[in-house]
């Protein structure tokens, strides 16, 4: 069998060996240390957010966040349906109520409107959102200016899931750097990796603070251990932050060599369209600037031929090489069943004609190849 290409595979560029090297040299092994520090500044300079903290992962950094806006038992947070449980689960740890609202079709990303309505609607039921949770899907910007009005106008905190999204902006403004907090991933599959990992960000150098208080255990200051509050095992590794601290000497390369998959699949279905087929790729509206992390399709079959989704994965999976369904929502997990949903079944749609093809940023010319023939063989073959 051939050799596996992957979705969305790690991409270590060398750096990262220097500063792990480091923290060994010095037997800086314990968590915290000076890595963490760094890799801290490193995520404050590049979005332009004034303070981050790095943690063990973005689940925790949106656990964190939900805490510090003193979410609670019976609240209730509207959260973008289309996207990753990850995002909807911290929501439950605080014993608070998921209202998932749909995606829009320009980004796919939640829809400002049905977001009002659902605000609207909570309200006229008694009871204000405590927080609203925008997600950037597959590095693709939500149409943040809409939910700062939002946020504004109903006085609700925002809080930026942009755990696919960094590199990408709206404007030169970088994501990450829009929420009340904003949160970031660094897991294996993700466009940076620190093999696992997460930070917070935030203008407000207090929640900043707090967070690193609880995610060390919320430990207070004294000569022994004594906690006045629960407190959690949050905190990212000196190892941990060595890798990210070398991926991030990388992260603006990384963008680009994403961005070019997302060209070359353009061009080949760009041709593939024009024998009569139609695949669409999700562009970016004006002033948006997408990382691209991964390339997506969707295919409906009505205007391919009787090919879906499947027919295409499934002629990959063949061949050893991964593809995806897009997200399936979560107002749609059995998990969520009882959740309120606002939204007209866009994410629904997306998710039965949606695919995420092979995208990282070490593909190479070899994998390219392998990627068109098999593809080839689906369009050639009807």
């Amino acid at each position: 069998m051939n050799t596996k290409i992957w979705l969305s595979s790690p991409h270590m560029s060398g750096h990262e060996e220097i500063f792990v090297k480091e923290a060994f040299d010095t037997n800086w092994i314990a968590p915290l240390g000076p890595h963490v520090d760094g890799l801290e500044q490193d995520l404050q300079t590049f979005t332009g957010n004034s303070h981050a903290a790095a943690l063990s992962s973005g689940t925790a950094a949106l656990h964190l966040a939900l805490i510090l806006l003193n979410v609670k038992p019976g609240d209730l947070v509207i959260c973008q349906s289309f996207t990753f449980s990850a995002s909807a689960n911290p929501i439950v740890y605080q014993g608070a109520i998921p209202v998932f609202v749909d995606s829009e079709k320009d980004t796919w990303n939640m829809d400002p409107i049905y977001t009002e309505q659902a605000i609207e609607d909570c309200i006229r039921k008694g009871k204000k959102p405590a927080a609203i949770i925008v997600v950037h899907l597959y590095g693709m910007p939500a149409k943040m200016k809409a939910f700062k009005d939002l946020s504004e106008r109903y006085d609700i905190p925002l809080v930026e899931d942009a755990a696919e999204a960094l590199g990408a902006h709206i404007d030169g403004k970088m994501c990450g750097s829009y929420g009340k907090l904003s949160i970031l991933s660094f897991n294996g599959n993700k466009i940076i990796t620190t093999s696992g990992g997460g930070a917070l960000l935030s203008s407000d150098e207090a929640l900043i603070k707090k967070a690193r208080f609880l995610a060390t255990q919320a430990r207070d200051q004294a000569p022994h251990y004594q906690h006045s509050e629960i407190g959690y095992n949050y905190r990212m590794s000196n190892v941990v932050a060595a890798i990210g601290r070398g991926q991030m000497m990388v992260i603006n390369e990384r963008v680009n060599q994403r961005r070019s998959n997302f060209e070359r699949y353009l061009k080949y279905f760009t041709e593939v369209n024009n024998r009569g087929f139609r695949i669409d790729l999700l562009l970016e509206p004006d002033g948006f600037f997408a990382n691209r992390w991964l390339t997506t399709i969707t295919v409906e079959p009505e205007k391919n031929k009787g090919i879906t989704r499947e027919t295409i994965r499934v002629a990959l999976e063949k061949d050893n090489i991964e593809s995806r369904p897009l997200w399936k929502p979560m107002h749609l997990q059995p998990v969520f069943a009882n959740s309120p949903f606002y939204g007209n079944g866009t994410s629904e749609h997306l998710f039965e004609t949606g695919l995420c093809l092979p995208s990282g940023s070490n593909l190479t010319e070899v994998d390219f190849a392998r990627i068109f023939k098999e593809l080839d063989k689906v369009f050639e073959g009807v």
